[in-house]
This record gives structure tokens, C-alpha cells and sequence, in this order.
């Protein structure tokens, strides 16, 4: 590439050329940002497609610089996203940008951010050149089928510190909506706000430019665009995918069929495919971060690895522009984005945090089995339609069941509106409203 157009390029995408994006601040994000970054090895943000990995590099950077921890200059942002760099960029490209880099800015000690890295052939390698000079921190973003590849352990072992970021938790959502949330006071001043915004978020889910898109004809066009992308590109390309129409028949019956279990046999003569094509298909969704699955709580880990899965999407927005609904069922809504909170709270835990399902030989089935440091610490069940007398009793006998079992007494129900705390059976169990629950993470 010709020197001028590489810092072109450049000075569109860094603070001290032209860039002047208005980005939101993620705080909880940004702490762990601070809380990982350096230390010798490289900060990757991985993730879904489109659920604001860029945007909270550059924040992160744009923080340095207003702690004045570093200077604009010291700092070197591309973006491989940009059109105008060459449709096959490799190692030597890379090599070539950093000392056009080097020689017209004179940076000090800096930071190399590498947006959307995972097309670039030889990527690590160059990585592993700036972490092994020890003048430069290192953040990749990129999809995460891409960055969790074998490249990555065999050329990074023990170099690189990832995090996942996903789309807008609920608080995150009502901060891009303008609801103040700094007190106990605000929460219950917008408590029918909040109730409002709840039924947005489900139905339209978190991606970031989603959420602040006023436009439900604009909701609609990005998500079955980032829908199409991840299948595309973070699956059929990335995995050389030939059976496309049978991948997307597969990726249907998971999204009709949210928050249920599935059975690889019974799916592969739904789909008519092999055992084996499923499994890896199933597999390929999940790097890419499509869907997402726990496994049964057992005490044999033989047995919990064979267990069938319970299988979620990562955003609702998708089950509402591309999941076959005889009618909107709130329940398993309900309890898939409950399921996306229980990820996200891994993701950020200090202790190993593990979710399982948890059901008996006769179809007694509680929701989430949550173990910390090895123990099991709550119980959660969700159920929409808790003033109905036999569904509370049908899901709280489940509760006491498993409780009993796994010698566990903190037992929840997260519903849509109920509160409270009830004795059955000898136990306590205590009921949450879903908007209350997901403001406590």
C-alpha cells in the first residue's frame, strides 16, 4: 500500500487524526477493561456480531487519554472494516502500517487496537511480535468464531486475556434510554418506565444501535442483518458450510424452539442430517455465538456430558424477527432472557461461576442450577404465569425437589410481576419480578 493512503486511512480511525465518534460509555465494561488490560499479554474482545466491541476499545482508549495515562499520539487504531484497504491484507501489510505508524507519529509507549482482526491472514503472528518488543499493549476486537480458533492457542499460549461483551444488559438498555437509575429513589420514580421498556427490550432485544434506532422498520432491517452476517459469514463461510439450506432449517427449529431441550437425534431427522453434521453445525452457532446452551446438572460429569442440551439465543431481538411463533410465548421469552443475564454474570464473576438445568426421571425440571467455586448456590425457576395456582405449584415442587437433592435452600422464582416470599413443603422460596431481577446484576 502506498504510504499516503495508509495514513488516510489512519487518521480517519484515530484520536489524533479526525475521529470524533459520540460513543456511550459501558461502565461495567470498562472496569474490567482496566482490570485486564497489559500485563504482557494481548486484550481480546470477543462476542456476537454487532454487540459493541469496537465502541468499548475505543472508549477504553478515549479513557487513557482523558486520564491523560497516555497521549492521542500513542495510541494506533485500525480498522480492517474500513473498504479501503485491500480485500487480502496479511502479515506484511501489518508490518508495513505499524512503521508508517512509528516513523510519522513517534509514539512512546503505546497502544495497538486491531478492529475486526480476524481476516487478516498472519494476525497473531504480528501480535505476538508487539507483545515480545514490549513497547506496545495489544486489543483485538472480532467474531468470536474467528478469535477462538487453534491459532490463538498455539501462537498466544498464555499470552492473550479474553472478554466477552454481549448486547446491552437490561440496565445498560434503560441507560441508552435515558432512565436514571443512581438511586432506589429513581427506580421506583420510573418503575412504570421501566415496566415499558422491559417489553421493548424483549421484543427487540440489546444491540446497541437497535436500542437507540427509533425507527421499528430500522430494528427490524439491522437484525435480520447482523442475523445474516453471523450465518454467513461467522458460520457458512468461516466452517466452509455447503449444506447452507439445511443450516438454516437447523438454526430455525432453535429459534422456534427457545429455552427447550434438544436433542441432536431427534433434531438430525428434523433436518435430515447426520448425527455428526448436527453436532457440528450446533457447534459452529455457538462460536459464533448465535445460540448458547447449558447442560443437566449431574453429579457424574460422565453423565453431565451427555446430557441434552437446553439451547437460547443470544439476543430476543432475534427470536422476534426470525423465530416461527404460533403465538408469543412469553414463558420461555421470559426465561431466555433470564438465561442471557445468567451468562453475562459469568462473564463477570470473580469466583468459577456454572449454570446447569436440573431435571428428575419424571420430567421435573427446574431452570437454572447456579455452582460457585464448586457448590451449588441458588436455584432459579422462571414462570410467567405465577397467579395460576397449579403452575406455581407444579414449578415450587420442582424447586423443593431439586433443592433436596443438591442440598441447596436458596431457591427463587423470577416472574413477570409477583413478589413476595412463600413457605411450601418446608421451604422458603422467594419470588422476584423479572425488571427487579436483572437491575440486581
Amino acid at each position: 500500500m502506498e504510504e499516503a493512503k495508509i495514513m488516510e486511512i489512519l487518521t480517519d480511525w484515530n484520536f489524533w487524526g479526525s475521529f470524533r465518534e459520540d460513543l456511550r460509555a459501558r461502565t461495567a465494561y470498562l472496569s474490567k477493561l482496566e482490570e485486564i488490560f497489559g500485563k504482557g499479554a494481548a486484550t481480546i474482545l470477543l462476542g456476537v456480531r454487532r454487540a459493541g466491541k469496537s465502541s468499548l476499545a475505543y472508549l477504553f482508549i478515549r479513557k487513557l487519554i482523558n486520564q491523560r495515562t497516555i497521549e492521542p499520539k500513542d495510541t494506533l487504531v485500525v480498522n480492517f472494516e474500513d473498504p479501503r484497504f485491500p480485500s487480502s491484507i496479511g502479515v506484511d501489510d501489518l508490518m508495513q502500517i505499524y512503521e508508517v505508524y512509528l516513523r510519522k507519529l513517534d509514539p512512546s509507549r503505546h497502544i495497538v487496537l486491531l478492529d475486526e482482526v480476524q481476516d487478516v491472514a498472519g494476525w497473531e503472528k504480528f501480535v505476538r511480535y508487539l507483545l515480545e518488543s514490549k513497547k506496545a499493549g495489544v486489543i483485538l476486537t472480532g467474531s468470536s468464531s474467528k478469535l477462538l480458533g487453534r491459532e490463538i492457542s498455539t501462537v498466544l499460549t498464555g499470552r492473550h486475556v479474553d472478554a466477552e461483551v454481549f448486547p446491552l444488559s437490561f440496565r445498560e438498555f434503560l441507560e441508552f434510554k435515558g432512565v436514571q437509575l443512581g438511586t432506589e429513589v429513581d427506580v421506583v420514580k420510573n418503575r412504570l418506565r421501566i415496566l415499558r421498556e422491559l417489553e421493548e427490550y424483549l421484543k427487540w432485544g440489546g444491540f446497541p444501535e437497535v436500542t437507540i434506532s427509533e425507527s421499528e422498520m430500522r430494528k427490524r432491517e439491522l437484525l435480520v442483518g447482523y442475523f445474516n452476517d453471523i450465518i454467513m459469514k461467522d458460520v457458512v463461510k468461516r466452517f466452509g458450510v455447503r449444506e447452507i439450506e439445511k443450516l438454516e432449517s437447523l438454526v430455525e427449529l432453535y429459534l422456534s424452539n427457545i429455552s427447550t431441550l434438544q436433542s441432536f437425534n431427534r433434531l438430525k431427522d428434523a433436518v435430515k442430517l447426520s448425527l455428526d453434521t448436527v453436532e457440528r453445525f450446533s457447534g459452529y452457532l455457538e462460536l459464533a455465538r448465535m445460540f448458547f446452551s447449558t447442560r443437566k446438572f449431574e453429579f457424574s460429569l460422565k453423565r453431565q456430558l451427555k446430557s441434552v442440551r437446553k439451547v437460547y439465543v443470544i439476543d430476543p431481538g432475534f427470536f422476534h424477527v426470525k423465530g416461527f411463533r404460533v403465538s408469543e410465548n412469553y414463558g420461555k421469552l421470559l426465561e431466555n432472557v433470564v438465561a442471557i443475564e445468567m451468562l453475562r454474570r459469568t462473564a463477570f464473576s470473580a469466583l468459577p461461576l456454572e449454570i446447569y438445568y436440573w431435571r428428575d426421571y419424571q420430567g421435573k425440571e427446574v431452570d437454572f442450577v447456579v455452582r460457585e467455586g464448586g457448590d451449588v448456590k441458588q436455584l432459579i425457576q422462571t414462570c410467567y404465569e405465577v397467579e395460576d395456582r397449579e403452575v406455581k405449584k407444579r414449578e415450587m415442587t420442582a424447586l423443593v425437589k431439586a433443592s433436596r437433592e443438591v442440598h441447596c435452600n436458596n431457591m427463587l422464582v423470577v416472574t413477570w410481576n409477583h413478589e413476595g416470599e412463600e413457605e411450601f413443603n418446608g421451604k422458603r422460596v422467594k419470588f422476584v419480578p423479572l425488571w427487579k431481577w436483572l437491575l440486581e446484576g
